[in-house]
């Protein structure tokens, strides 16, 4: 009887803002670790999740949306952030959405690797109406750049993503596993709980909360069987501070009972969630006030 061969490796996700890498990576772990909103550049750090299956482990590395558009330190920060997450992985996955290749995504192909197997993903099949036009459309693509294999899939829905798996490890190197099978991710409670209530906040605001907004967990503790955490929303004007406050705190109140409602799905316990808003003006042009916030 062969023994199985188990492969262990690193797979960078990239792909221009608001493609669905995050919802992607995601529905690969099979829980909710990096967050997401219909608003470009949800994810602003690296982060790596872990799918761990009988012959494979795959550390997949989530990185922001490779922003062309805006400039600004915060903006200069991710970009750096996308190009250091292909150092060191096996795989690339580009990802782009169907019948969309156009000159955001292209200007991704000079960052691609020509040493490593990059398999592009085209995301959001199922919202086609017409699945016959998907056919020429990825053999226009397959001509942009010498992809490995080219894999259309949904990530909302969760289509083709066990064949995607299975797609992606014969690519991988044979090796034992690197992290234990219960972990999912890298990073700590603390970063996960900032980026739930970062998720809310873009989610429940919408468009009328401009970019400039971030959060800083100031006290994460447990008490017996519960954590207390604590965190301030960083805003850039007073008027965006009253616009996440709202009418008698209602905005706010809600923001914090969604956070602490997935705070407690993902940790396993119950969750007390105390919110503040600060306003500090030109933090995302500061590389000083940026470090200090957590951005790398």
């Amino acid at each position: 009887m062969n023994a199985i061969v188990h492969r262990t490796g690193r797979i960078a996700i990239i792909g221009r803002p608001n493609v669905g890498k995050s919802t992607l990576l995601n529905r690969m772990v099979g829980m909710k670790i990096s967050i997401t909103s219909n608003r470009p550049q949800t994810t602003r750090h690296r982060l790596n999740a872990i799918v761990t299956e009988a012959d494979a482990q795959m550390v997949l590395v989530d990185t922001p949306g490779f922003q062309t558009e805006h400039g600004g330190e915060l903006n200069r920060l991710m970009n750096r952030t996308v190009a250091q997450s292909l150092d060191g992985v096996d795989i690339v996955l580009f990802v782009i959405e169907a019948m969309k290749f156009g000159r955001e995504d292209r200007k991704l192909l000079p960052l691609l690797p020509k040493n490593i197997p990059v398999i592009l993903i085209v995301n959001k099949v199922d919202k086609l109406a017409d699945k016959a036009v998907l056919l020429p459309f990825l053999a226009e693509t397959s001509k942009a750049f010498a992809f490995a294999e080219i894999v259309p899939v949904s990530a909302a829905k969760g289509t083709q993503i066990a064949h995607l798996k299975e797609i992606l490890k014969p690519y991988l190197p044979e090796g034992p596993p690197q992290h234990e099978e219960d972990e999912v991710t890298d990073r700590p409670e603390r970063f996960l709980a900032a980026e739930l209530v970062r998720e809310k906040l873009f989610r429940l605001l919408g468009e009328e909360l401009p970019y400039a907004a971030t959060v800083v967990v100031e006290k994460f503790q447990m008490q017996g069987q519960m954590r207390h955490i604590h965190i301030a929303i960083v805003v850039d004007k007073p008027n965006h501070k009253a616009m996440v406050i709202g009418k008698g705190g209602e905005k706010l109140k809600q923001i914090g009972t969604q956070a602490r409602i997935d705070m407690e799905k993902l940790f396993g316990g119950k969750v007390f969630l105390e919110l503040w808003v600060q306003v500090r003006s030109g933090w995302a042009d500061s590389l000083k006030t940026l470090k200090s916030l957590g951005y790398e």
